[in-house]
């Protein structure tokens, strides 16, 4: 008999209970809105950095055809007397890595989306790396140009 009124009483309670109280709903949005306002702030610096890092690997690109340029073109010599100066691009100027083919015409900065059209690789006279310079086409006002010391270029993982 006890064990009906309990089921009777559990029973009832439970049909009742149809849905969730206002409480409880605002308690999920401001759980939400938290989260949100944490969220954002780190989503955005993700991808702030990975627009960096992802020039970095294109400058690495551009250092590994210029290498191979110097293999290939320059008989393996590196080391000129006041060091060497490698020119990117364009295609249509002579010497040049795009020209050579050792690099794709055009080839884009993808922090940007701009064609990259300009720039030089240079080397020391001990045939050191002494930086990468990037120069893309300007979108409206947004004309940079890239600078890369060898630590940045030299330290991108593979």
């Amino acid at each position: 008999m006890l064990a009906q009124a309990i089921r009777k009483k559990l029973g009832k309670a439970g049909k009742e209970e149809k849905g969730f109280t206002l409480i409880e709903l605002l308690a999920v949005i401001v759980i939400l809105g938290v989260i949100a306002v944490i969220a954002v702030p780190l989503i955005s610096n993700v991808i702030d950095n990975s627009k960096k890092d992802s020039d970095v690997a294109t400058a690495r690109q551009i250092y590994d055809a210029a290498r191979l340029y110097v293999i290939n073109e320059k008989g393996g010599v590196f080391a000129e007397a006041g060091g060497m100066t490698i020119t990117i691009g364009p295609k249509a100027t002579a010497d040049t890595l795009q020209n050579k083919g050792y690099l794709e015409s055009p080839i884009y900065l993808p922090s940007t989306k701009d064609a990259i059209t300009g720039g030089t690789v240079t080397f020391d006279a001990t045939g050191a790396l002494t930086g990468v310079t990037i120069a893309p086409i300007s979108s409206a006002a947004n004309a940079t140009t890239g600078t890369f010391t060898p630590d940045q270029i030299l330290k991108v993982k593979r």
